[in-house]
């Protein structure tokens, strides 16, 4: 046999060989990680679950998930250990700032925008005519006409005459 038939071969037995390498690293460094769990880390299950190591066994954990809910976890169930900022901002809603000299941002956008006078100032001085985009119609039209439409609606109401149990329209 030729070295040229025997490539495809090798080629297919490297590539296995480096799948496999790969995926088992990744056990390996799972396993560590699993391996250096302490009480009070912050845990997330492979099923999703967020919570505090309690307590470490040789081959299970007891999960604390919140107040009075104890869980007996494999070791293998555990997903990723989380740093203490990260198990915070998630289960507590707390975000760490990491810039403590960072500018505040105020809770409008009022103060970092042109106010109307600059902006009109600045129209009239480039010779652009404003465009009013308000509605014609403020609240307080928009209630009057409400008010009128309803008015109307119980004046024809009151018009009719009201039909008792009974009563009918057809002739007698």
């Amino acid at each position: 046999m030729s070295p040229l038939t025997l490539l495809p071969f090798i080629v297919l037995i490297g590539a296995m060989f480096l799948m496999t390498r790969s995926a088992k690293k990744k056990q390996q460094q799972a396993a560590d990680m699993r391996n250096q769990l302490q009480p009070g880390s912050g845990v997330r299950t492979i099923g999703g679950m967020y919570a505090t190591v309690k307590e470490v066994g040789d081959d299970t954990l007891l999960l604390d998930a919140g107040p009075g809910v104890e869980l007996l976890f494999a070791k293998n169930a555990i997903g990723a250990v989380l740093t203490d900022d990260e198990y915070n901002r998630i289960v507590h809603g707390i975000e760490h700032d990491l810039k403590s000299d960072s500018d505040v941002v105020p809770d409008d956008a009022s103060s970092l925008t042109e106010s109307d006078e600059s902006a009109d100032e600045a129209a009239a001085a480039s010779g652009d005519k404003a465009v009013d985009l308000g509605k014609k119609d403020g609240p307080d039209e928009v209630l009057e006409k409400a008010d009128e439409a309803e008015q109307a609606d119980l004046a024809e109401a009151a018009e009719e005459p009201k039909k008792t149990e009974g009563d009918s329209d057809a002739k007698k």
